[in-house]
């Protein structure tokens, strides 16, 4: 990074949760390597994961309405003239941080997104494309920002910080559950369903892990809860730093390509992550040293960014991937073995 290069930085990353999760690994490695403080632009519902980030100073929260309803060139010029003598870190990479962009007294840099080498590779397979995308992960494509080369993948991985209070929510929650502190945490929801492990998959998961001695608790939010009447399942009872907190007494989480397996990451809980038509070229693999991937290599893989493309084969790629399987996956990192 250029000497010249101000102190201060404004982010901006408005969704989804798991992305801007990701952004927490860099700002705290610019502000421990550094010394840069920040403020963040997101969407008001994703703000409370900023909360205690020792690098973050602010956090301006944009409401579902005012993006919605309002001009944004009205938005981005009230937003470059209360963040003035700041740089601007566009880590999103739209049409609005565009907008933004050109409004901005002040430096402005944005990460390489790769949006061409994702689509051909998507369409082509070529390996070339594969191993450049495999290369860097989401989060150190987002130091590319301010760096000329990437830390490592365990430099940036994801932080945030809960308070005391917190944790004793967290503890308290799994208490009403059933579970002491090093249980299993199951998320078996995802924003895009396509990308979510079948549930007649997870509840013969459940049935094993009892069967095992496993205890385990249910996190995350949906509208259709995976057991409604089994208490252990807590579907839609946290809010985000509940979940967080909740997390953090888990011994590990099982969970399909989502949000909340970026949130497990960041408050240091692995996980088990189940990847069926997302993989690893995409960038958001976890990547703590005893975070494990189950997968399946298959020809169709990736078919799209988000797991929203039709699939003609029953979505094998997670179908294929069975509950004894994830067992001991999860068995291994509950006794502490490194992926």
């Amino acid at each position: 990074m250029r000497p010249s290069q101000p102190e201060r930085w404004t982010v901006f990353r408005l969704s989804a949760l798991g992305d801007l999760v990701l952004t927490t690994g860099p700002l705290a490695w610019w502000n421990a390597r550094r010394g840069l403080r920040f403020t963040v632009v997101t969407r008001d519902r994703l703000a409370p994961v900023l909360a205690g980030h020792p690098a973050v100073d602010e956090v301006i929260g944009l409401d579902e309405t005012r993006l919605s309803s309002e001009p944004w060139p009205a938005v981005a010029r009230e937003l470059a003239a209360r963040c003035r003598g700041t740089g601007l870190l566009d880590l999103h990479g739209t049409l609005r941080s565009r907008v933004l962009g050109a409004f901005w007294n002040g430096p402005v840099r944005r990460y390489p997104k790769f949006n061409l080498s994702r689509r051909l590779f998507q369409r082509t397979r070529l390996d070339l494309l594969r191993r450049r995308l495999e290369a860097l992960n989401v989060p150190q494509r987002y130091s590319l920002a301010l760096e000329s080369t990437a830390p490592l993948p365990g430099e940036l991985l994801p932080l945030i910080r809960l308070t005391t209070e917190e944790r004793e929510t967290g503890r308290e929650l799994a208490v009403r559950a059933g579970a002491a502190p090093g249980f299993l945490a199951l998320h078996p929801y995802a924003t895009h369903p396509d990308k979510a492990w079948p549930r007649e998959h997870w509840t013969t998961l459940a049935s094993r892990l009892d069967e095992a001695g496993i205890p385990w608790i249910v996190v995350g939010r949906d509208a259709a809860p995976l057991l409604p009447d089994d208490p252990r399942d807590l579907t839609n009872a946290t809010d985000l730093r509940a979940l967080c907190a909740l997390l953090a007494q888990a011994g590990a989480l099982v969970t399909n390509d989502s949000g909340p397996m970026h949130l497990a990451s960041a408050v240091g809980t692995p996980v088990v992550g189940l990847f069926g038509p997302t993989a690893r070229a995409w960038g958001f693999y976890p990547a703590g040293p005893r975070d494990r991937i189950l997968e399946r290599d298959l020809p169709c893989r990736p078919c799209s960014l988000h797991g929203g493309t039709p699939c003609a084969e029953g979505r094998v790629c997670l179908t294929a991937i069975d509950p004894r399987e994830v067992l001991e996956a999860a068995q291994g990192v509950l006794d502490g073995k490194k992926g």
